[in-house]
């Protein structure tokens, strides 16, 4: 009878093993669309959910296979044990099938866009997803630039799947961004494993660190991306609307800061789904990007 529940419910644990709340991050390929007027064009918006459809698979291929080969270390942690495949109700090995169907498919879908530049650049996400996987994430420091190097290919993707030049400040702003998230999430995922009984990290480069180190990290990357924030708004753009975003934007950045200090940092996504002034900052960011970059 248990084995007959677990096979009825293992379609939506197999879904929950390909975490589709971290589809959020795959909106990131919207921001070169959104940010070059093109995204609210037919063709524009049906090549932006073409790379996130693509992105989606990629990404859900990679956490399927990620949590196959960490499914002993996450059983250790507090909170990943919970995870489909570390609590025992998707089978390791059917997780790598699937995994490597999706991964597959990525590139796939992303050849709908009708080019080879997209593909290549979901190969690319992919090939440093699984360099990370089985090497990088053991490398400290560069552990941190490749994670966020892999929120910066979700951006740049956007970009090459609307055909849009990318600026130096739309990167500079991206890395930066995606820095500070990554320097966020393993600081509180230090401070978390410090605070165990046993006080053993449950990610084993978490040994490296400091959480001093981290939030020296997340500090740099955070002010830096405020001033460049700041320089492109009110030098690239006339008018009123850039400017009036520089509030919100910053305010973004403190709030961040603040939700990592307190320790619930560990899981961006959740944050922005979750935080009620988080949202509330974005939607003010959003309003005057669009009004400026819409009555262009």
């Amino acid at each position: 009878m248990a084995a007959g529940a677990a096979r009825r419910f293992l379609p939506l644990a197999l879904l929950r093993a390909c975490r589709p709340r971290q589809w959020l991050k795959n909106g990131l390929v919207f921001a070169a669309p959104t940010a070059s007027g093109v995204l609210f064009t037919v063709q524009g918006a049906l090549d932006a959910l073409i790379a996130f459809a693509a992105f989606c698979a990629a990404a859900s291929g990679a956490y399927l296979l990620n949590d196959a080969a960490d499914v002993e270390a996450d059983r250790r942690h507090p909170r990943k044990r919970h995870r489909p495949i570390a609590a025992g109700l998707v089978p390791v090995r059917l997780a790598w099938v699937i995994g490597i169907m999706l991964v597959v498919l990525a590139p796939a879908i992303a050849a709908l866009s009708g080019g080879w530049r997209l593909p290549l650049v979901v190969a690319g996400y992919l090939s440093l997803t699984f360099s990370y996987t089985y090497y990088l994430k053991h490398q400290e420091v560069v552990d941190l630039v490749a994670v966020a190097g892999c929120h910066v290919i979700r951006a740049f993707a956007g970009a090459i799947a609307v055909q849009v030049p990318v600026t130096s400040w739309f990167l500079v702003v991206i890395s930066l961004g995606s820095l500070q998230l990554v320097a966020g999430k393993r600081e509180t995922e230090l401070r978390a494993s410090l605070g165990n009984a046993t006080g053993n990290a449950t990610r084993a480069i978490l040994a490296a660190y400091t959480p001093g180190y981290l939030a020296g990290v997340r500090a740099m990357a955070s002010g830096a991306m405020i001033v460049t924030y700041c320089l492109w708004a009110l030098n690239e753009h006339p008018g009123p609307f850039y400017p009036m975003s520089i509030v919100p934007f910053v305010l973004i950045v403190l709030r961040h800061n603040l939700l990592v200090d307190r320790g619930v940092g560990e899981e961006p996504e959740e944050l922005a789904l979750s935080d009620r002034p988080l949202q509330l900052f974005v939607a003010l960011l959003l309003l005057p990007l669009l009004i400026g970059i819409y009555l262009r």
